[in-house]
């Protein structure tokens, strides 16, 4: 009973320090207690295994998930991306013409904080963004074409680690803080915060799904769900979160949404990319 009593009082300081986490601590210090924390919880994974998601702390599932990753889901949907990529506009310009390097192997680098517009950019912002400039409409944020053309760019850029990058900007720093705040923050009927699942419970069954850890967590995206039948982005599955904790969701590539990508993304700097992913 001492014991049992001893360990929700050591559960419940880790809680408190983690709900303080969004108003202490500088960005490099919170990335190093962070990966910190799940290693510690996950000993037996290398840090770059964690963009593999629940397949990285479920030896059951990943034997499923490598039977699955022989004849992958997404393939079709990364050749398509290919095609759409390389597609001309009428202009005559393309993707290539908006990205460093021609958009293959960048992935790495989104979401970025633009200083001159004083927002995050996400990748697929960045791709509706080219369209714009090209006097092309933007595509629908959450599947379709630009979860294609993402995927495409993602898979370009495989192995190569994340490096996301904080300017010396007030407002930089704000958009990492405020994407932090919101993955501590309990919201919804459910009281559930981003850090409830995929931190405290990260690992566990829930239902017949496994809860990844958020370490690594948005390295796959976009992904292929099963469920949907065909490739999300990011700002889908957030949205599906939201749902899920019975809070009203935020519209795609809100402010808040885009902090909270920045602020995960950043948390999984130095791990390879992984996308497109396939989960349940």
């Amino acid at each position: 009973m001492k014991r049992y009593f001893a360990g929700k009082l050591i559960l419940a300081g880790l809680v408190m320090i983690a709900a303080a986490g969004p108003a202490f601590g500088s960005p490099s210090a919170d990335l190093k207690a962070f990966q910190h924390y799940f290693n510690n919880r996950f000993p037996k994974v290398k840090t770059g295994d964690f963009v593999n998601g629940p397949y990285a702390v479920n030896a059951a599932a990943r034997a499923q998930w490598k039977q699955i990753m022989q004849f992958p889901p997404y393939t079709f949907a990364v050749s398509d991306g290919k095609q759409l990529f390389h597609q001309k506009f009428a202009n005559g310009k393309s993707y290539a013409d908006c990205f460093a390097h021609g958009g293959v192997g960048i992935r790495q680098n989104y979401p970025y904080f633009d200083t001159s517009k004083e927002r995050v950019i996400t990748l697929e912002a960045a791709i509706n963004n080219c369209r714009k400039a090209n006097g092309e409409k933007p595509y629908p944020y959450k599947k379709g074409k630009i979860a294609e053309i993402a995927a495409y760019m993602a898979h370009t850029s495989r192995g190569k680690k994340f490096d996301i990058k904080i300017p010396d900007d007030p407002k930089a720093k704000a958009a990492y803080e405020a994407g932090k705040k919101f993955f501590y923050e309990r919201r919804g009927q459910l009281n559930f915060s981003c850090a409830s699942c995929h931190m405290y419970e990260s690992g566990k069954h829930l239902r017949s799904q496994v809860l990844a850890p958020a370490l690594g967590i948005l390295a796959s995206f976009p992904i292929y769900r099963s469920k949907w039948g065909a490739l999300g982005t990011i700002d889908r599955r957030f949205i599906g979160c939201n749902k899920k904790v019975r809070s009203k969701p935020f519209k795609p590539q809100s402010k808040i949404y885009r902090d909270l990508e920045y602020f995960l993304t950043y948390m999984s700097n130095g791990l390879p990319v992984a996308g497109p992913g396939a989960r349940p």
